[in-house]
């Protein structure tokens, strides 16, 4: 627009009057940046607060349902009993053998399972001739329960931690690379081209757009893994386990020892639990720039 239209426009439109009390543009702008601002950190504490208050609210209410249905004669001990177990597992350090032993299992097979299922998720969703060729091995496997490759990891890796480590390995890799080939092939094909108008690269295009745009599925893919890689760990210490929460509840049942196995459902789901809170905390900050309810 010239000089001389926009002095018709003015003319046409005139601008109201500022005052002395009236703020600039600069300081209306300032001014309602900031009142977002705080209306922003307002409404995120409060949800924040009342989500904490509900989980309490939550676990006590598991508890006491948990303590009625003890008490109204089920075979399940009592939240006293299983408390006094753990203090005595604790006491004598075998909770933190076991669990120190079966977060180690978890946590290698985990990022082993992670790190070559990124890759190939990757590889799968960027080249159509990897995609074909390595698709129906992942589908095929995907079918196929990790608890199924026991049998088969034992007679060929002996009964010593690595086909323990390969099962976990295994359920954590087939969670990971499905979500990351979809998080590759869900990128919006606008951004890839509009890269491309302005003369990026395939190397750039990669690191720029597609490796960002997939981040969000590759986390989420992270945390289906880690639960496969938890739900895959009591099996996985059948294999001659002598330590691990595992193989402490399969050695309580023989002896009918219900206290022991609460005590190590619990272990196993609290470490889980704190996990994912990582995994999620990770997926806020790499993912800021994604809109949120």
């Amino acid at each position: 627009m010239s000089v001389l239209d926009k002095r018709s426009a003015d003319q046409r439109h005139p601008r109201p009057e500022q005052g002395p009390g009236t703020p600039t543009g600069a300081e209306a702008a300032d001014s309602t940046a900031g009142a977002a601002k705080s209306v922003s950190g307002s409404s995120r504490s409060r949800p924040r607060g009342l989500s904490l208050a509900l989980n309490a609210v939550s676990v006590a209410l598991g508890i006491a349902i948990w303590w009625a249905l003890a008490s109204a004669g089920f075979k399940l001990p009592t939240p006293p009993e299983v408390v006094d177990r753990a203090s005595t597992l604790i006491s004598d350090g075998t909770l933190a053998d076991d669990a120190l032993a079966s977060l180690t299992r978890v946590l290698i097979g985990f990022a082993l399972g992670t790190a070559v299922a990124v890759p190939v998720g990757f590889l799968m969703g960027w080249y159509g001739i990897l995609r074909g060729l390595i698709e129906p091995w992942i589908q095929f496997f995907r079918t196929i329960p990790p608890l199924a490759i026991i049998p088969l990891a034992v007679v060929a890796m002996g009964i010593d931690e690595t086909p323990k480590i390969f099962v976990i390995f295994l359920a954590a890799f087939l969670a990971c690379v499905i979500s990351t080939f979809q998080g590759v092939v869900n990128v919006d094909r606008t951004l890839i081209n509009a890269a491309r108008v302005l003369g990026a690269g395939d190397a750039t295009i990669f690191a720029r757009v597609v490796v960002p745009a997939s981040t969000p599925f590759i986390l989420v893919g992270m945390r289906v893994g880690l639960g496969s890689a938890w739900a895959t760990l009591v099996a996985a210490e059948l294999i001659a386990a002598q330590e691990g929460l595992g193989y402490r509840m399969q050695n309580a049942q023989l002896y009918y020892d219900l206290p022991t196995i609460f005590v190590g459902l619990i272990s196993i789901g609290i470490l889980g639990l704190l996990m994912d809170r990582v995994l999620l905390l990770a997926e806020r900050r790499l993912t800021r720039w994604q809109e949120r309810r």
